[in-house]
């Protein structure tokens, strides 16, 4: 996240080449993320977790190798990185369909081992990003890459010692199991017909779309025309991972007895339009922390209440296809949002760009108000009607 662009932008200065590793990263990510569940489902999602934090071991580490060698040129670069990018999609997506089996294991609800899922998550990222810009700073980019690729060691080590595979479920009906492309369509059938699984992947991308232009185009922007410079960037985004965090630790403890609904409603109301309004209107700094901080705590129940109902829709022989799709459904969107972000600020310039968005993610995140399929999230399916409901997806 800040090593590999910080190493194109010193030997490239290219701006558009950095962006051009993003979305040579990005777009494989998103793609394998689909084509990827059949394949979770079949061979388990612990073997595919492994395989690919190995591969990217390697594939990864061959970016600095290449580098101090004096022979990575920017096409070998934009190879590996897609490499990287197309393994970590089915990677990140096999260690989350492992949330069901860890919570069956552990005989806790859903809520918790999600909501602890997306504490390590938002923690982790707000502290790797700190470890990160220091070690850039100290060792250089380089090498910072290879800590990065020997970080993937770590995580397949760590599950090879942790977890063991389970037998694989029996299918729902039978099955060719050779037909790839027919597991892939059950998939999107599956997700397709569950009205609730499919209305929350498309608020997710909206969402995940607005949250992108916020973060790598209005807040950038904010700093920059307000004076407050990179210092005040930082201190926005780290105020929120870490009330984030917070928020997802008590999600864990609670979410399992809160009414999904409205908690949903409720996180969303805060989290949204109160902070772009705090920066559309020019604040004072204290205020805009004051905003973020309730923001980030409300963000921490949303993962692990919507995790709770993902998760508990979809049939196991199910959950790498569909919670694949899902995922990338949730991504499609972001790479749009800094050309979103960037179009608003030239057209009508920040602090209407920041209200436009605000009032977007309001209306996008209430929709679920007025629209009463959204209130099956209380609803906790049981195993034979999300069998019944993977047979009528068929």
């Amino acid at each position: 996240m800040i090593a590999l662009p910080f190493l194109v932008l010193t030997t490239t200065g290219s701006a558009t080449q950095t962006g051009l590793v993003a979305l040579f990263e990005t777009l494989p990510m998103v793609v394998l993320k689909v084509l990827g569940g059949p394949v979770i489902d079949r061979i388990g999602a612990r073997r595919v977790s492994i395989t690919c934090d190995l591969a990217s071991l390697v594939v990864v580490g061959m970016i600095p190798l290449l580098h101090a060698a004096g022979t990575l040129s920017f096409p070998a670069l934009l190879g590996l990185v897609a490499v990287a990018g197309g393994l970590r999609g089915p990677g990140d997506s096999a260690k989350q369909a492992l949330v069901p089996a860890v919570a069956e294991h552990a005989n806790v609800p859903l809520e918790r081992v999600t909501g602890l899922a997306g504490t390590v998550e938002r923690a982790s990222s707000m502290l790797g990003a700190a470890l990160a810009g220091g070690m850039v700073a100290v060792i250089g980019a380089t090498n910072a890459l290879i800590v990065d690729a020997l970080s993937f060691g770590l995580s397949a080590v760590a599950l090879l010692v942790t977890t063991r595979t389970l037998p694989a479920p029996p299918p729902l009906v039978e099955e060719d199991a050779a037909s790839y492309g027919r597991q892939l369509r059950e998939g999107w059938d599956f997700l397709r017909g569950d009205r609730v699984l499919f209305g929350i992947a498309t608020m997710v991308a909206l969402t995940n779309l607005l949250d992108a232009a916020y973060v790598t185009v209005l807040v950038p922007v904010w700093a920059v025309e307000s004076g407050r410079g990179a210092g005040a960037i930082g201190l926005v985004f780290a105020v929120f991972s870490a009330c984030s965090a917070i928020g997802a630790v008590c999600a864990a403890a609670w979410a399992a007895r809160l009414p999904r609904y409205r908690t949903y409603l409720l996180a969303f109301l805060v989290c949204g339009l109160p902070r772009y309004a705090a920066f559309a209107f020019d604040s004072p700094l204290w205020l805009v922390v004051g905003a973020t901080m309730a923001c980030g705590f409300a963000a921490g129940f949303i993962n692990p209440v919507l995790g709770a109902v993902i998760f508990e829709r979809i049939p196991q022989p199910l959950v790498g296809r569909v919670s694949s799709l899902t995922t990338a459904m949730c991504f499609a969107l972001m790479p749009l949002g800094g050309l979103l972000g960037g179009v608003l600020v030239t057209g009508v310039g920040l602090g209407p760009a920041m209200l436009v968005v605000g009032l977007a993610y309001f209306a996008v995140t209430m929709l679920p108000a007025v629209d009463p399929r959204w209130r099956e999230m209380d609803r906790r399916p049981d195993l034979s009607t999300r069998a019944d409901a993977a047979a009528g997806a068929r």
